[in-house]
């Protein structure tokens, strides 16, 4: 049977004709490509992902791009740990023309230099905290508090002049449309999303006809989509915002695939987002309308200004060691005269790599001076500064870097973050991506035992090979023959020669991080913990070992915040008195998850004669001691035997609810507090509500539609009155599927005829009627296993 591909980048009925009538023979050389890839990233992971299990931990994992991308975010975290503050103080003013067009307008500006010697700023230090080689050299001056609140006192009163002006025109070029890697950057930056999420969300798009595909390296439109970006630019924002002629994109990466286009709007001709909004709810709408401003603002016009430098000048006065210098003030601006395509679209920015100084722009207005113009200055102000750690990577920056080092594909990264976090391998903190201890030790494995494998060049230089396969230029069999059993023209072993040429591995070496002054963490069965290597111990004793908090990140464990965790776990925990009901002792503590209560029960007396497995299961059936994790208002330091009391009588009885007969309790979570109602968790508003919430107050709570934790309630979008059934307000609110109605109690969806704006009262009262008709949605049965089937026989 004759077969042919079909090759189209949108699902619309033009796409697809188009797509029938130009149909394409296979690429062998393509699917050679692929297979390679699959074949290569199961080598990898079944070679060395048991050597993880063995001297790690089990159910981790290795990958050709998630061991990279762990590793980078480890060494991050590394130079966050070694980094090294550094102090520094700077002046800032307030100036205004005496004279002029623009006399009296005032203008904010630093200062730069005393005399010939320039004032140093956070960029000058190193992550050690000491100035660099570059500044040293340029003999840059380091102003402390006292030095800067002197040249306060020098400066006051003190006439100043315009040292030069220097006015450049300004010109920005629109950004490219967007490639998988860069749709998922910018959504990181502007929505706060995750790659798993934007992809998602794309997904649906892509499938639903709204967008083209979303696995693409190139940013490049087609003819049609040029065309359709430039005739709607100036439908609405004017012809003289479309430059003469369109602008074409080229990927900049090294070895992108250029199969597709760029990601932009379906069709021959774009539809706007408010010709969407309709159809379009929630975050698909959100990431159309930012797929529709890019695309649309690449085919626009430049924007245009103008920049000015401004330099000025005062002679320091008094006695100070820097008396009779010229201070030199700087102040710079940007005037944008024509917008062009910033009037759709302006993209995003991460966070500066390194916290020390970015040296912000200030965008205001400058007066309109000449050289020499007299200036009065008021307002001057010493301020303090410390420079910044390396930033964490967020999900767009790591992509970003990703990218950079030609390491993967773009269409994968979603999937390679998703899979470090759910191996453990990193946290989040806000966006900030936060590597676990785990992290640590399995990145030293690999660096150690597995350098090539996890090298940054080797990775990039493997997705290289593998271009040259799919471009017909490589054996793919050779190629994965070499790889596994080695024999190049180097000489280099292959990945079986190395992992059957390990050697002993030092398990605990590698699960081992010095942190300073012989303390080290260790990666334990139970969870990270900090150990005292330093200490005088008693012949088979252990050395002094606490908890780390989940909470507590690598960068953060200083050598006395894990002296301080020792303090408090160095005990049996601090003793807070005797509960009157049970008369067993209560005490705080220290753990793993944060701080908690417990009562100490009296040690059990077991028969020595029992057997290991009798033993353990009389073990087992032992009471266990009530514990309660401290509210975040309460310390261990200060928490009384009243406030411990009432934590070990958690969870609390609310209430039952009428209609179910299901008890509803108050309970503190690790995520706060909540309500418990059979399975249904409703986070509730304080901790201190734990102790205070009332029935009713539970039931109204539980009357809102469930939310995700940490999100709140979105105003309704209309009110239609009381439902004749239940006698509750009818609202219209938005959901995660779309618009529905509900009294509170009930929801029902509008169908695809029901406009939010016309949907009557009658219209509502009759699709709560209908759900209310069918009853709660009933869960499938689940199939019987093949295993369990083949059991029961």
């Amino acid at each position: 049977m004759p077969v042919k591909r079909m090759v189209f980048h949108e699902i619309t009925p033009e796409a697809i004709r188009r797509a029938l009538d130009t149909t394409r023979d296979l690429d062998e050389n393509l699917v050679d490509a692929q297979e390679t890839r699959r074949i290569l990233d199961r080598l990898y992971g079944y070679e060395v992902s048991p050597v993880l299990w063995r001297k790690v931990r089990q159910g981790l994992s290795a990958g050709r791009v998630q061991s990279v991308a762990t590793r980078l975010v480890v060494e991050r975290e590394r130079e966050r740990m070694a980094f090294v503050p550094a102090a520094y103080w700077d002046l800032t003013g307030a100036f205004a023309p005496d004279d002029g067009p623009d006399a009296g307008q005032r203008f904010t500006a630093r200062l730069v230099q005393l005399g010939e010697a320039r004032v140093a700023t956070g960029r000058d230090f190193d992550d050690r905290g000491q100035l660099t080689a570059a500044a040293t050299r340029d003999h840059v001056v380091t102003l402390d508090e006292s030095a800067a609140d002197a040249l306060v006192a020098g400066l006051d009163d003190v006439p100043f002049a315009v040292r030069s002006l220097e006015t450049k025109p300004y010109t920005r070029r629109p950004t490219a449309p967007f490639t998988t890697s860069t749709l998922q950057q910018e959504a990181g930056r502007k929505l706060r999303w995750s790659s798993r999420q934007t992809m998602r969300v794309a997904q649906s798009l892509y499938e639903n006809g709204y967008i083209t595909y979303m696995r693409t390296d190139s940013p490049a439109l087609s003819a049609e989509a040029t065309d359709a970006a430039r005739r709607q630019a100036a439908e609405l924002y004017g012809p003289e915002y479309v430059p003469a002629s369109p602008r074409s994109y080229a990927s900049k990466a090294k070895g992108a695939q250029e199969a597709h286009e760029a990601i932009r709007p379906a069709g021959d001709s774009f539809r706007t987002p408010a010709q969407v909004a309709s159809e379009l709810r929630g975050d698909e709408f959100r990431l159309y309308e930012l797929v529709w401003k890019r695309t649309v603002a690449s085919q626009m016009a430049d924007a245009k200004g103008s920049t000015a430098s401004l330099r000025l000048a005062g002679t320091v006065t008094g006695a100070g060691a820097h008396a009779g210098t010229d201070a030199v003030f700087a102040a710079s601006g940007t005037v944008i005269t024509f917008r062009g395509f910033l009037a759709a679209y302006e993209e995003g920015t991460d966070e500066a790599e390194t916290g020390s100084d970015a040296g912000s722009k200030d965008d205001a207005r400058l007066p309109r001076v000449a050289e020499g113009d007299a200036l009065s200055g008021s307002d001057l102000e010493a301020a303090g500064h410390s420079t910044s750690a390396p930033a964490r990577y967020t999900e767009a920056s790591l992509v970003k870097k990703l990218e950079e080092l030609g390491i993967g594909r773009p269409s994968t990264y979603a999937s390679t973050i998703s899979t470090i976090q759910d191996r453990g391998y990193i946290t989040t903190r806000g966006q900030a991506l936060v590597p676990s201890w785990i992290a640590f030790a399995v990145v030293r494995l690999l660096e150690e035992h597995f350098g090539e494998l996890i090298d940054y060049r080797f990775t990039a230089t493997m997705e290289e090979d593998l271009d040259e396969i799919a471009a017909g230029q490589r054996d793919r069999v050779a190629w994965l023959t070499e790889f596994y059993f080695g024999g190049d023209a180097a000489g280099d072993p292959g990945l079986k020669e190395l992992v059957d040429n390990l050697g002993e591995i030092d398990a605990r070496g590698i699960n081992s991080i010095d942190i300073g002054e012989g303390l080290q963490v260790r990666i334990g069965r139970y969870g990270p913990y900090v150990e005292d290597n330093g200490a005088e111990v008693k012949e088979g004793e252990t050395p002094p070992r606490a908890s780390i908090p989940d909470d507590v990140a690598p960068d953060e464990l200083t050598v006395d915040k894990a002296r301080e965790l020792l303090a408090a776990g160095a005990d049996d925990g601090r003793e807070l008195g005797v509960d009157p009901a049970s008369g067993h002792t209560i005490i705080a503590k220290a753990g793993r998850y944060g701080p908690y209560v417990t009562e100490v029960l009296p040690q059990p007396t077991l028969d020595p004669g029992l057997s290991a497995a009798a033993l353990k299961k009389a073990k087992a059936a032992l009471p266990k001691p009530r514990t309660g994790s401290l509210l975040k208002s309460q310390s261990l330091a200060t928490i009384t035997l009243d406030e411990a009391l009432a934590l070990l009588s958690l969870p609390r009885v609310v209430g039952t609810d009428p209609e179910s007969g299901t008890e509803i309790t108050a309970q503190n979570g690790r995520y706060g507090p909540y309500l418990k109602k059979g399975t249904d968790s409703r986070t509730l508003p304080s901790e201190e509500a734990i102790f205070t919430v009332t029935l009713d107050e539970a039931l109204a709570i539980y009357a809102q539609p469930k939310r995700g934790r940490g999100a709140t309630a979105a105003p309704p979008l209309r009110e239609l009155g009381d439902d004749p059934v239940s006698g509750k307000p009818i609202v219209v609110k938005d959901g995660r599927f779309g618009p529905y109605v509900t009294d509170g109690t009930t929801n029902a969806t509008l169908r695809k005829d029901d406009a939010v704006d016309a949907i009557t009262p009658e219209r509502a009262q009759e699709l709560l009627a209908e759900k209310r008709a069918k009853g709660p949605a009933k869960k499938p049965a689940r199939r019987a296993s093949a295993r369990s089937t083949a059991k029961a026989k």
